[in-house]
């Protein structure tokens, strides 16, 4: 049997161990591979796995042998699942490993704008403070959390994660969600979108990125927000219209935004985002602390053993 990881190094950049996955089989690790590169270093591959390579229809056909694609991920629309099932493929995914790295980010994001920590570090250091004639100095508003809403777009692992979080910090915790209200814990209220958003204080992304999800911020829903509300994005960049974003933060529509993704990463330099005011930018690293990536890696191994045991786990290609 073969294996090929073709993009492992955004996973494990040298600080996990393939040791485990060379113990099953001949087994080749690839750093990054090309859309041109894939056919070529997939061929004669049982299992193949990638996080960001993509694999459409056409490539599926193209490789006969193949019979399992691992994504190391929990989205997993880097494959077609309709030609996967059609040549009678195996796609597994990579569910809940990230949550509490993700949920962090929320309120990494969240806090930094609230408090201004970033940039009062950077006055202190520039001798604002030194010179200050008081003993305390700040030159933004700071935000206290407590009692202020947090509007949850999608309360699945991760939403349900930052909720538990933002009740901590006193929130009042609001979510759109499929759940009923007898589903939910009494100290989160469903609430439709549009109020979510015209309501709440903090908008959180948590939904999956879908036909109806696309673009679901855009100018419309920015322009119900209160100009003091604040735009997180955990989730994926396509969620939101970035146009719109940087037009509604542009002209005070709403007071901020911190996103950790973008719609086409790395960005292109004209994305206007990159230039809003008051829009904070992580470079999609939510996902990234090493317990979240040693727990991808770990449940990885644990998808390929139940295939080779002719029980599949995670398999999103049913």
């Amino acid at each position: 049997m073969k294996i090929v990881i073709l993009d492992g190094y955004g996973m494990n950049p040298g600080d996990l161990s393939w040791d485990e996955l060379k113990a099953f089989a001949e087994c080749t690790i690839y750093d990054r591979t090309s859309p041109e590169e894939i056919l070529k270093r997939s061929a004669g591959a049982e299992l193949v796995m990638t996080n960001k390579t993509i694999f459409t229809a056409e490539i599926i056909a193209a490789l006969p042998e193949l019979k399992y694609i691992g994504v190391l991920a929990t989205g997993y629309n880097v494959v077609d699942i309709t030609a996967a099932k059609e040549h009678g493929i195996v796609v597994t995914n990579i569910p809940a490993y990230s949550t509490p790295s993700v949920a962090q980010m929320v309120f990494a994001h969240l806090l930094n704008i609230a408090q201004q920590v970033q940039h009062h570090s950077d006055e202190v250091r520039k001798g604002k403070w030194t010179k200050s004639p008081d003993f305390c100095f700040w030159d933004t508003p700071l935000i206290e959390l407590c009692e202020k809403k947090i509007g949850l777009v999608g309360l699945g692992h991760t939403g349900y994660a930052t909720a538990r979080i933002a009740i901590g910090f006193g929130m009042k915790v609001y979510a759109f969600t499929s759940k009923t209200p007898l589903q939910l814990p009494p100290e989160i209220r469903k609430m439709e979108l549009d109020e979510l958003f015209s309501e709440c204080d903090v908008i959180s992304l948590h939904c999956p990125l879908n036909k109806e999800t696309q673009e679901l911020v855009n100018a419309r829903r920015l322009a119900l927000m209160k100009p003091s509300a604040i735009l997180i994005n955990t989730g994926r960049g396509q969620l939101i219209n970035e146009q719109d974003l940087a037009d509604a933060l542009n002209n005070e529509t709403i007071y901020a935004a911190g996103v950790d993704v973008l719609s086409t990463e790395p960005p292109l330099s004209d994305n206007p985002l990159l230039t809003a005011r008051s829009c904070y930018i992580t470079p999609h690293i939510a996902w990234a602390s090493l317990a979240a990536r040693e727990r991808l890696m770990s449940i990885a191994m644990d998808n390929i053993k139940a295939y080779i045991d002719g029980k599949p786990i995670n398999n999103v290609a049913k």
